[in-house]
């Protein structure tokens, strides 16, 4: 018999996942290119090719038995860590050390280190919807409590009247994502300075410690020259997490980080327990050959005009076929209204045109759809006929 808590998990597993492995289905049914699977923010545009001889010369020139061991910490390799270091504070002018930074097996197991290492039986975790489903589970991980802040559905920054009255004294740890999965929208500079400015009153106010994690995956995938503000420059109790799934398209390498500043309350000790929990929650230490792989590649960049014309071709054409939806400024997601309230029937109408989409539910905000749009372009051009012939069925 499984464990209680897996059951519930297990009842509400993901639903993204869920219409990838349909996907899978219906192209050995129809034909892979008659189905159009936006479920999935896997990138298909290939890794520079810079990645490529990097990981060549490393395996050429690298002594095998340290370049596949362990790392002497389990916060990885000390010259991988300072030149992360290095670059974050020449690009976001910071002043982070190589001590600041813990490798991480991806941005997801960044998040489970750092809320392993925060968190405490029935702490809050604030979350603003819509948002990645998986943070419940991460939460639920080590028996804290996510709390939801409802969407605002006008421009999907954040509700921060609601914000300020769901702190309470159990509050331990606010997550924010952006530019955001699944809207694509960055929150602004002022909605970050206000957020601050709310997290310090409330630390004062209850004389406890509010971790704001930024959670930043999506963070190079930016369009129109839109910036997207470093959170460690607003909020001194700020840790961020860091991928490179998706700024090197290495998704399946997981491999990633998270910096933890001396601004942060108790910094050593909350540097010292993430470097604890790291190896017992089993990762033991990110890959290793991955962290040289990312030191030689600090700088490179996945292409994102490929994703930048995805966006722009998709958004047009679903303007044109009369759906509605924010433009998203980063990420490669579109969210688009369901021109039902039920989104989980227009998902199911959409099937029937093999068009798969995520129903917003599983981001905690009914009534909308996710595409993901890092998909070939030929998917996009081709699904759009298909598009027209849905709307044909609500306008």
């Amino acid at each position: 018999m499984i464990a209680e808590k897996m059951k519930n998990m297990v009842a509400n597993s993901s639903a993204i996942r869920a219409m990838f492995e349909e996907g899978n289905r219906l192209a050995q049914i129809y034909g892979a290119e008659n189905v159009f699977d936006f479920s999935l923010g896997n990138p298909n545009v290939a890794a520079p090719e810079a990645v490529k001889k990097a990981i060549m010369e490393l395996l050429e020139e690298s002594d095998p038995v340290v370049l596949h061991g362990y790392t002497n910490s389990n916060s990885g390799y000390a010259d991988v860590r300072e030149t992360v270091a290095d670059s974050l504070n020449k690009r976001f002018g910071t002043k982070f050390e190589g001590k600041n930074i813990v490798m991480s097996v991806g941005a997801a197991g960044g998040l489970n280190v750092i809320l392993k290492t925060l968190l405490n039986p029935g702490d809050e975790v604030i979350a603003f919807a819509p948002y990645f489903g998986e943070y419940r589970s991460y939460t639920n991980n080590y028996d804290g409590v996510l709390v939801e802040i409802s969407p605002n559905t006008v421009d999907f920054q954040p509700k921060l009247d609601e914000f300020e009255q769901k702190i309470t004294p159990k509050t331990k740890a606010v997550i924010v994502n952006t530019p955001n999965n699944p809207t694509g929208v960055v929150y602004s500079e002022e909605t970050i300075k206000k957020l601050a400015a709310i997290m310090e009153t409330k630390q004062q106010e209850y004389g406890t410690d509010l971790y704001l994690i930024s959670d930043e995956p999506y963070r190079e995938l930016v369009y129109d020259g839109v910036e997207v503000p470093y959170l460690t420059k607003y909020y001194a109790n700020t840790i961020v997490g860091y991928s490179y799934s998706k700024s090197l398209s290495l998704p399946g390498e997981r491999i990633g980080y998270l910096v933890i500043p001396d601004e942060v309350k108790d910094s050593a000790e909350v540097l010292a327990a993430a470097n604890v929990a790291t190896r017992i929650l089993g990762f033991v230490n990110a890959p290793t050959l991955q962290q040289k792989l990312v030191a030689k590649c600090i700088n490179e960049k996945t292409d994102i005009s490929y994703y930048d014309r995805n966006r722009e071709t998709l958004y047009q054409g679903l303007k044109e076929c009369g759906f509605t939806c924010i433009k998203p400024q980063g990420a490669f997601y579109l969210f688009v209204k369901s021109p039902v309230a039920d989104e989980k029937e227009f998902c199911a109408a959409a099937k029937k045109y093999n068009l798969l989409l995520v129903p917003g539910s599983s981001f905690a905000c009914s009534g909308y759809v996710r595409l993901a749009y890092c998909v070939a372009y030929e998917t996009i051009v081709n699904s759009l006929p298909k598009f027209k012939e849905l709307a044909k069925e609500y306008f």
